[in-house]
C-alpha cells in the first residue's frame, strides 16, 4: 500500500488547511488504497475569525494541534517525517499554507518557507517522488525548487 505524505496547515481556510482541500485529498487516497500520513509543523500560528474573517487580537492556537481536528488525531509532527517515510507528498491549499507554512501571504515573492516543510519538498524532489500542491501551496513549491536554472517567477 502506498504511503502518501499529506501536509496540513491548521484547521480552516481563512488561518489554515481549506477543510475541503484536505478532507477530499485523504478521501481520493482512502478511495484509491493509499494510506495517508498526515503530518504539520508543531509551531503557533494566528487565529482568524472564520464567521468574520477578522483576525482574533492576541489569540494564538497551534498548528499540529488544529490539523488534527481534520485528521482524529492521527498526525504526526512534520519534523519527524522523512521522504524515505512516504512515497508522494501532497499539499493542500488554504491561507494556512501561505500564512503558517510559509509567510507568502505577508511577504509575496520575498517569502520564506518552514525550514521543515521546504527540507521534505526537497527531500521528495531530489528522491524523484510524486509531488502535489493545491490551490496557494504551488506557491511555496515554486519558492523552495526556485532557482536561476528553472528561471521562475513567484507572484
Amino acid at each position: 500500500m502506498a504511503k502518501v505524505g499529506v501536509i496540513l496547515s491548521g484547521c480552516g481556510v481563512y488561518d489554515g488547511s481549506e477543510i475541503h482541500e484536505a478532507v477530499i485529498t485523504l478521501l481520493a487516497l482512502d478511495r484509491a488504497g493509499a494510506e495517508a500520513v498526515c503530518m504539520a509543523p508543531d509551531m503557533e500560528q494566528g487565529v482568524v475569525n472564520h464567521l468574520t474573517g477578522e483576525p482574533v487580537e492576541g489569540a494564538v492556537r497551534n498548528v499540529l494541534e488544529e490539523s488534527a481536528r481534520i485528521t482524529r488525531g492521527n498526525i504526526s509532527d512534520i519534523a519527524t517525517i522523512s521522504a524515505s517515510d512516504i512515497d508522494a507528498l501532497i499539499l493542500p491549499g488554504g491561507f494556512g499554507a501561505a500564512k503558517n507554512l510559509c509567510d507568502f501571504a505577508f511577504k509575496g515573492p520575498d517569502c520564506k518557507v518552514h525550514p521543515q516543510v521546504a527540507r521534505l519538498v526537497w527531500e521528495i524532489v531530489t528522491a524523484k517522488k510524486p509531488l502535489a500542491a493545491i490551490c496557494i501551496a504551488p506557491a511555496l513549491v515554486s519558492k523552495v525548487l526556485g532557482n536561476e536554472q528553472l528561471a521562475h517567477q513567484l507572484t
